[in-house]
C-alpha cells in the first residue's frame, strides 16, 4: 500500500508562489504517475498537472506557465511550484498516484490519494 503525504500549502497573496510537496512511502514510486488535483467549494476535482514514470509532463490550460511539476525518484517525492497565484488558484490539493506510464486526467484513474492540502490566494 503507498500513503501520500502532501506538505506545503498555505495563505499567499496574489501574484506570489508556494511549492507543494508530496512524499510516498513504499519502494515503487518510480514506476507510478503522479499528478496534482485540486478541488475548489462546489466545483470537480480537477487535474493540474501530471508527470509520468517516464517523465512525460501534462499541465491544465489554467496554470500552464505558473505551475511546474517535478519528481525526486530518490526521495519518493513529487513537487508542484506554483508562481504567479491567482484568487481562482485556491483550492484543496490532492496529490495521487496512479500505474503505468500514462497520465489520466480523470481522477477515477488514480489510485493511491494523499489527504489534501489547503492553498489559498488573497487578492
Amino acid at each position: 500500500q503507498v500513503q501520500l503525504i502532501e506538505s506545503g500549502g498555505g495563505l499567499v497573496q496574489t501574484g506570489g508562489s508556494l511549492r507543494l510537496s508530496c512524499t510516498a512511502s513504499g519502494r515503487t514510486f518510480s514506476t507510478y504517475t503522479m499528478g496534482w488535483f485540486r478541488q475548489a467549494p462546489g466545483k470537480e476535482r480537477e487535474l493540474v498537472a501530471a508527470i509520468t514514470s517516464g517523465g512525460s509532463i501534462y499541465y491544465a490550460d489554467s496554470v500552464r506557465g505558473r505551475f511546474t511539476i517535478s519528481r525526486d525518484n530518490a526521495k519518493n517525492t513529487v513537487y508542484l511550484q506554483m508562481n504567479s497565484l491567482k484568487p481562482e488558484d485556491t483550492a484543496v490539493y490532492y496529490c495521487a498516484a496512479k500505474p503505468y506510464n500514462t497520465y489520466s486526467t480523470y481522477a477515477a484513474a488514480y489510485i493511491h490519494w494523499g489527504q489534501g492540502t489547503q492553498v489559498t490566494v488573497s487578492s
